[in-house]
């Protein structure tokens, strides 16, 4: 028979309350028939459950910071499907994971096509870099020029700037997917360049750095920046099948009121000639002529034989007579 449960004092609910530990209420009695039967010492049980509730601080903490860091809450690695068909160097991949390159404030560059998880593992990472206690912020790089255009309006551009200068890891979802003006050329030269071993900056991009040079106005700041950001990146190249394709939806089986679901037709099955009255209800099917000449004909004798045909006066169906030709 199992011990009973120990109780909580409301004195005990009231001074944890006053204490900012309220959140250790729900597993309290747990914690406390774990202690009695391991026979845990007062200080054994004390770190147990201050343990936790760091535990769940962290984990809140983790989660508000990655909201205010534009993070995707459902794109962590826990989740990532290992089956996908996809090829990558695992060491690299490693290496970004163990968030060294932050704290040497290099970047990262994160290649390939479409679909293949560039910003799923991107996003990942700066979860991993949160978790790290580092200041991430994630943003689509034709949405950020778009943000500091709008900024040079109000003033506020060199106070964005400043922002993404203190970041201690900044994240580009999708560089130079579209063509560059003098403008965003000039905001993304003053960033890398500002940044450039000072804190890490990472991007993803379904084109090779050779091909950003093309899209971006001013070919001196273009290379110039370009140079700075890849010469102390570390480059992970993904390739394979989109992962979206698997992710399509599918036909799901409805069942009739019986509740089995209706057989599928046969590979071998053709479209009946006759329309099913259960797509008309109230109404009779009829048999649509097999010679191509004769179609016309018997379409209007199925029309005037139908009391509900379209194109027939509203009033001629309520009394059941049908107006003279």
């Amino acid at each position: 028979m199992s011990p009973p449960t120990p109780a909580i004092t409301g004195e005990l609910r009231s001074l944890l309350r006053r204490l900012k530990l309220g959140q250790l209420l729900p597993t309290l009695p747990e914690r406390l028939t774990l202690a009695r039967a391991n026979s845990l010492s007062h200080a054994e049980f004390v770190e147990l459950i201050l343990s936790d509730e760091v535990t769940r601080r962290d984990a809140t903490s983790a989660a508000r910071r990655a909201r205010a860091a534009g993070l995707d809450a459902a794109m962590r690695l826990d989740p990532f499907d290992a089956t996908a068909k996809i090829t990558y160097d695992q060491a690299v991949l490693d290496e970004l994971f163990s968030l060294r390159f932050i704290a040497d404030a290099t970047n990262a560059i994160i290649m390939g096509p479409v679909g293949v998880g560039k910003t799923f593992l991107a996003t990942a990472l700066g979860h991993a870099a949160i978790r790290g206690r580092h200041t991430v912020w994630f943003e689509r790089a034709g949405q950020l020029l778009k943000r500091l255009k709008a900024a040079r309006l109000d003033n506020s551009h060199d106070e964005q700037i400043r922002k993404l200068l203190r970041t201690d890891l900044l994240i580009l979802d999708d560089f130079c997917l579209q063509p560059m003006d003098a403008t965003d050329t000039a905001d993304i030269y003053e960033i890398i360049v500002e940044r450039h071993r000072t804190a890490a900056t990472l991007v993803t991009s379904n084109r090779e750095p050779v091909e950003w040079l093309a899209l971006m106005a001013g070919p001196l700041l273009a290379q110039s920046a370009i140079d700075r950001l890849q010469s102390a990146a570390y480059e992970l190249v993904i390739d394979g099948e989109s992962h979206r394709h698997r992710q399509k939806p599918a036909i799901r089986a409805t069942t009739d009121r019986g509740g089995a679901a209706p057989a599928p037709p046969g590979p071998s099955s053709k479209m009946s000639t006759t329309m099913p009255a259960a797509h008309l209800p109230g109404r009779t099917a009829k048999p649509l002529p097999q010679n191509p000449r004769d179609h016309k004909g018997s379409l209007r004798s199925a029309l005037r034989a139908d009391p509900c045909a379209p194109g027939e006066p509203a009033a001629a169906h309520q009394g059941g007579a049908r107006p003279r030709r």
